[in-house]
């Protein structure tokens, strides 16, 4: 009962060796924990005193529950409140944002920070653009896949502890035989060699974002009507079953979900009131990770938010 209520109080920050108690207003009132070798003690540091102070442990850091997300927000200055509220209500530890559509000069830093969160950003005038938002350092910074030439804002990826998370925007593709899809093509054939030897130094991996791919028919509310159309493509869901290939595992499937299950629905002929719609937002994350995957989710609250983005978060918690 006591590791129990502890759990539910508490939060280790794996990159900075934080207890953080949980909840957005008191997640910073932290303590500083230098752990000793296995089998010793910890010494509990601050450079003040309060009623929050942790009695010395005498044990490994716990292994507590981690929630990541991903979410296309299809612009973040039009979205930002929107953000920041479902971030209040969804404290997650790692946020990867989609279709920023600001540069970086204008990334809203100071109001994740008010939040309690750092930002690393990559972003890109009009279009594109990526984020990850986290409540620890991230460290090992890249933007871009390094094996493919790309002057579009599509991947950031970095170091959580010794997890790494990759946030990614896919290409659209516009239309098969387009000049598009071919872009996209090429695009997934570089990103799957990318992340085949990112996976020999980095196990514990998870790829999220807006994949703009549907995995099969289950995915799409009228299989038939986009048979061969763009997200649907026989082409697209090749490459997408090649990065599985990798030995990664679809979140969302490894667990029960309901029917017509989508994460996008398109702002026209009220589509998402009769829900109609598609699931190519994914986490995918490493055999490392599977048997820490607890929930995954698709969260269609903020789809229906005044002006709200036309993609909703998707949520993974791990062990």
């Amino acid at each position: 009962m006591i590791l129990f209520a502890w759990r539910l109080l508490f939060r280790l920050d794996l990159a900075t060796g934080r207890f953080a108690l949980r909840g957005s207003a008191d997640r910073w009132l932290t303590r500083r924990i230098i752990w000793d070798a296995p089998g010793g003690g910890c010494t509990p540091q601050s450079h003040e005193r309060s009623h929050y102070d942790l009695p010395l442990i005498r044990r490994n850091p716990p292994a507590l529950p981690m929630q990541l997300a991903t979410w296309n927000v299809n612009s973040l200055a039009v979205r930002l409140p929107q953000v920041l509220d479902w971030l209040a209500a969804n404290p997650v530890d790692v946020l990867a944002l989609q279709e920023l559509k600001l540069t970086d000069d204008k990334f809203p830093h100071a109001a994740f920070a008010q939040a309690g969160y750092q930002a690393e950003c990559f972003g890109q005038k009009t279009y594109n653009g990526v984020a990850l938002i986290s409540h620890q350092s991230l460290t090992g910074v890249v933007r871009n896949n390094p094996l493919f030439a790309d002057d579009m804002a599509r991947i950031i990826s970095a170091d959580l502890g010794d997890l790494r998370v990759v946030g990614a925007y896919f290409p659209n593709g516009q239309a098969p035989g387009s000049d598009k899809f071919e872009y996209k093509l090429e695009w997934l054939k570089a990103l799957r060699a990318w992340l085949k030897s990112a996976l020999v130094t980095h196990p514990k991996l998870v790829l999220m974002g807006d994949f703009n791919i549907t995995f099969d028919d289950a995915d799409v509310w009228d299989p038939e009507g986009m048979r061969d159309q763009i997200h649907c493509t026989d082409e697209e869901r090749y490459e997408l079953s090649a990065l599985v290939a990798l030995g990664l595992h679809d979140s969302v499937r490894l667990f029960a979900q309901p029917p017509k299950n989508y994460s996008w629905w398109d702002y026209r002929d009220l589509a998402f009131r009769r829900n109609r719609g598609l699931r190519i937002d994914h986490i995918l994350i490493s055999n490392s990770l599977k048997a820490q995957a607890r929930a995954c989710q698709i969260d269609k609250g903020p789809r229906k938010n005044e002006r709200p983005s036309d993609h909703a978060p998707v949520v993974l918690t791990l062990d």
